[in-house]
C-alpha cells in the first residue's frame, strides 16, 4: 500500500495570496481555486489503480469544502487534523465543518519569524504544545519521507521518482504539501513534485504527449499527437489542464476519417489544413503523379540511390546526425536540429514507437531518410531529409515513392506530410507528389477567464496561421531572411 502524509498549509497555489489571507485571517472557501492543487493531488490518487491510503492534514485556513470533501472517499482518504495554534477548538471546528471523524493529528511547524507571526504565534514559539489529554493520535510516530523535499535535493526527476519508489516498497508514509505540487522554493528548500507522485501513483498518462506553447502570456495546450488518433478531450481530462495553469486547449478535428459530431458550440472553430494523400495502391499513385515526377524516381535509381527501410541502429544514427549537421541552412531557413548531439539523436531514434525509417544510399553513405510514424488510419511523414551535397541525384523523389509503397502495403490509406501554405518550393513538391490542401477543423476550448479574453482578441492562434496567405505570402521571403540572421549570429557567438 502507498501511504500519503498530505500537510494542506496553505489555502492557494499562490504563496502571496495564502499569506494575505492567513494574516488576515479569512477563511473563504468556495473560490475556483481554493485548494485547487489538493484537489489534483485527490483526483490524481483517485485514478490510481494502486493501493492508496492518503492522510489529509487540515489548518483552520484550509478545511476542506464541498468540492474537495466528495472527492475524498473513505477507501481512499482519510481527514485528519494539522495543529495551528487551538488543538480542541480547531478539532471540532474540522469536524463539524466536514461532519467527519476525526482521528490523527500532527502538528504545523515554522522556522522563520515571519511565518511564526504569521500564523499568530510567539517569535520564539515554532509550534504549539499539544495537551496531554489530547485524544487524537499522533501522526509523528511514523517514519516519513519528505517529497517535496527529496525533489528539491535530487538532481534530477529521474532520480527523485527512483526516491519515491523505493520509499513505497519500504512501506514508509510519504509526506508532501500541495502548495509544491508545480512549483519549488530554494529558500523553503522544497522542489516541484508533481512528477514525482505521477510515477509512483502511475496515473495521468494521457499528458505525457501533451505540449504547451506560450502566446503573451496565455499558455495553449495541444496534443503533440492530434493527428495519429482521434480524441475529443473529456472534462476529466480538461480538468488536469486547468489545474495545471493551461488557459486554452486546441484539437484537431481528422475529418477524412473520424468526423466528430455534437461538439459544444461554444468551442471556437477555425480553419486549418493539411497536405494530405490518400492511397489506394502503388500503381495508382504512379500513374496519377505525371510523367515529370516519375522522371525523378527513375534518375534516382540511375544516379545510384538504394531505398530501403531500415531497423534503428547506430550506424543509422551516425548518418541523420551527419545530414543534421551538414548545413545550419535549409529551404532558406534556419534548419533546427542543426548543432544536436549524436547522443541526443540516437536517444531521439531508439524513443521512436509505430514507426518505420526509410533510408537511402549511395554505396554505403546514408544521403537522405524518412521517419514514417504510424497513427489510427493514416501514416505521417515526420522528417524527410537528404544531404544537401546529393540534391540533384532526386533522393527525395525516390524516399518518397518508397514511403507510399510501404504505406500501401501495411494498408495505410492515408500519408500526411504537413501543412500547405507556408514554404512554396515544398508545396510545390508536395503537389507535385499527389499531396492535396485538405481543409480541417482546429478546435480552440478556453479554460480560463485568460483563455477565454484571448480567444475573443484573436490571439490564441500562431501568426503564421492567423495571416490570410495574400499577406503571408510575401512575408515568407522576410521571414526565412530574419530566420537565416538568427542561425548565423547563433553560430557566430558559438564559436
Amino acid at each position: 500500500m502507498i501511504k500519503l502524509r498530505i500537510d494542506v498549509d496553505y489555502p492557494y497555489p499562490s504563496r502571496t495570496k495564502s499569506f494575505l489571507y492567513v494574516a488576515l485571517g479569512i477563511k473563504r472557501k468556495g473560490s475556483k481555486d481554493y485548494l485547487k492543487n489538493a484537489r489534483i493531488i485527490a483526483k490524481m490518487i483517485n485514478d490510481s489503480s494502486k493501493e492508496v491510503k492518503a492522510y489529509w492534514f487540515f489548518t483552520p485556513f484550509t478545511i476542506p469544502d464541498k468540492k474537495l470533501l466528495v472527492m475524498l472517499n473513505p477507501n481512499k482518504h482519510e481527514e485528519a487534523l494539522h495543529v495551528a495554534n487551538k488543538p480542541f477548538k480547531e478539532w471540532k471546528t474540522l469536524e463539524n465543518q466536514t461532519d467527519r471523524k476525526v482521528q490523527y493529528y500532527t502538528i504545523h511547524g515554522t522556522k522563520r519569524v515571519f511565518a511564526r507571526l504569521l500564523w499568530g504565534r510567539k517569535i520564539r514559539e515554532s509550534q504549539t504544545k499539544i495537551p496531554p489529554d489530547f485524544p487524537l493520535k499522533s501522526f509523528h510516530d511514523f517514519e516519513t519521507y519528505s517529497l517535496d523535499s527529496v525533489c528539491f535535493h535530487a538532481t534530477n526527476v529521474i532520480e527523485a521518482k527512483k526516491a519515491a519508489e523505493d520509499w513505497v516498497r519500504q512501506e514508509v508514509v510519504i509526506s508532501m504539501h500541495p502548495e509544491w505540487l508545480f512549483q519549488g522554493s530554494k529558500r523553503s528548500r522544497r522542489g516541484e513534485f508533481y512528477e514525482a507522485l505521477k510515477s509512483i501513483l502511475n496515473v495521468d498518462a494521457e499528458l505525457e504527449t501533451v505540449s504547451v506553447r506560450k502566446s503573451l502570456g496565455v499558455k495553449i495546450a495541444r496534443n503533440f499527437r492530434e493527428y495519429e488518433t482521434s480524441v475529443v478531450p473529456s472534462d476529466s481530462f480538461l480538468f488536469k489542464l486547468d489545474g495545471r495553469g493551461i488557459d486554452i486547449y486546441t484539437f484537431v478535428e481528422r475529418g477524412w476519417c473520424c468526423p466528430i459530431v455534437n461538439l459544444p458550440s461554444t468551442w471556437t472553430r477555425v480553419s486549418d489544413n493539411i497536405a494530405l494523400l490518400e492511397i489506394k495502391d502503388y500503381r495508382t499513385w504512379w500513374g496519377d503523379i505525371g510523367k515529370k515526377t516519375r522522371n525523378m524516381v527513375r534518375k534516382a535509381e540511375k544516379s545510384g540511390v538504394t531505398v530501403s527501410v531500415v531497423a534503428p541502429n547506430d550506424k543509422l544514427a551516425e548518418g541523420i546526425w551527419k545530414i543534421y549537421n551538414e548545413n545550419p541552412i535549409r529551404q532558406e531557413r534556419a534548419f533546427p536540429h542543426f548543432g544536436e548531439s549524436l547522443a541526443t539523436v540516437a536517444a531521439n531514434m531508439y524513443s521512436a514507437k509505430k514507426s518505420d525509417f526509410i533510408a537511402a544510399y549511395i554505396g554505403d553513405e546514408l544521403v537522405g531518410f524518412i521517419q514514417l510514424l504510424y497513427g489510427d488510419n493514416i501514416a505521417i511523414l515526420s522528417n524527410i531529409l537528404t544531404m544537401q551535397k546529393h540534391l540533384d541525384k532526386s533522393v527525395n523523389n525516390a524516399m518518397l515513392a518508397k514511403a507510399v509503397e510501404v504505406c500501401a502495403s501495411n494498408g495505410n490509406p492515408w500519408l500526411m506530410y504537413g501543412r500547405i501554405g507556408n514554404h512554396p518550393s515544398l508545396d510545390k513538391f508536395k503537389e507535385n507528389n499527389g499531396f492535396i490542401k485538405y481543409s480541417i477543423t482546429r478546435f480552440y476550448i478556453p479554460l480560463t477567464g485568460k483563455g477565454k479574453l484571448a480567444i475573443s482578441l484573436g490571439v490564441h492562434q500562431e501568426l503564421k496561421d492567423a495571416l490570410p496567405q495574400s499577406i503571408k505570402d510575401p512575408l515568407i521571403p522576410v521571414f526565412n531572411w530574419a530566420s537565416r540572421t538568427k542561425m548565423r549570429l547563433r553560430i557566430a557567438r558559438s564559436k
